[in-house]
């Protein structure tokens, strides 16, 4: 989704620090923004890996000034987000000037070795310069283009430990709870709620990360009638392609 470029109150710009807000993909493909693309859109890193190649494409007619900021990533017991600025990491450049439909491939790069027996996760704030362009006649305020990208630095044998249970919220809802136990980050893509002669009850086409260590809970309603109490089978599919399968028991 892109964000107006126009509004007629305020000057004003898009700081880092508002990262949590930004517009994120998690998609195998580039990000487009309306006006730039991004790929890799998940950076994966080893702590061998001293940088990696990232790919910013200028999709409009426009020159297009660009900043990156880095952020350590970290996640409250209920999965919000918590970004702190960083300078364990850069881009290089770490300002980037694309012509009218240009491209670069940048290097982001360790300042120091990685030395972890777990996960470690950054987020890296990609957003347009909105002084480097000249002001839009009749344009008061123009909000500046960002992407938040994660940033994962595994090391070998590190892997998630997903558990999820499920209670019910109201007659035709269910609150599943996961829980990520191991050393690697886990993204819960999809829930399917299923009967025990496996019959579909309920479904929801949309999870969220998981850092190690963090539980969070997934609303999940059923759309044409009540969730019927007893056994059931919780589906939870994963952004590796695979399914993870948990016996719950729900109550009347």
């Amino acid at each position: 989704m892109s964000p107006s470029r126009a509004d007629r109150k305020r000057n004003t710009r898009f700081p880092p620090l508002i990262a949590s807000a930004v517009v994120a993909s998690f998609l195998a493909a580039p990000v487009f923004a309306g006006q730039f693309s991004v790929s890799p859109v998940r950076i994966y890193m080893t702590p061998q890996d001293r940088a990696t190649a990232i790919t910013v494409v200028n999709e409009s007619a426009e020159e297009l000034v660009m900043q990156a900021d880095i952020f350590t990533w970290a996640q409250k017991p209920g999965g919000e987000d918590v970004l702190v600025p960083s300078e364990d990491l850069f881009l290089a450049p770490p300002i980037l000037k694309l012509p009218p439909n240009g491209r670069q491939v940048v290097r982001l790069a360790m300042v120091k070795p990685v030395r972890s027996g777990s996960q470690v996760t950054y987020r890296m704030i990609l957003r347009e310069v909105m002084e480097a362009k000249p002001p839009e006649k009749g344009v008061d305020v123009a909000i500046a283009l960002a992407f938040s990208l994660p940033v994962f630095i595994t090391p070998p044998g590190a892997k998630s430990d997903i558990t999820c249970t499920a209670k019910r919220s109201a007659k035709d809802s269910v609150v599943a709870e996961c829980e990520n136990t191991g050393n690697a980050y886990a993204n819960p893509r999809g829930f399917a709620l299923e009967g025990a002669a496996g019959e579909k009850l309920a479904a929801r086409d949309s999870g969220g990360y998981l850092l190690p260590g963090v539980k969070r809970e997934f609303d999940i309603k059923r759309a044409d009638g009540p969730i019927p109490p007893g056994k059931a089978k919780l589906a939870v599919s994963l952004d590796d392609g695979s399914t993870k399968t948990f016996d719950v028991q729900l109550a009347d």
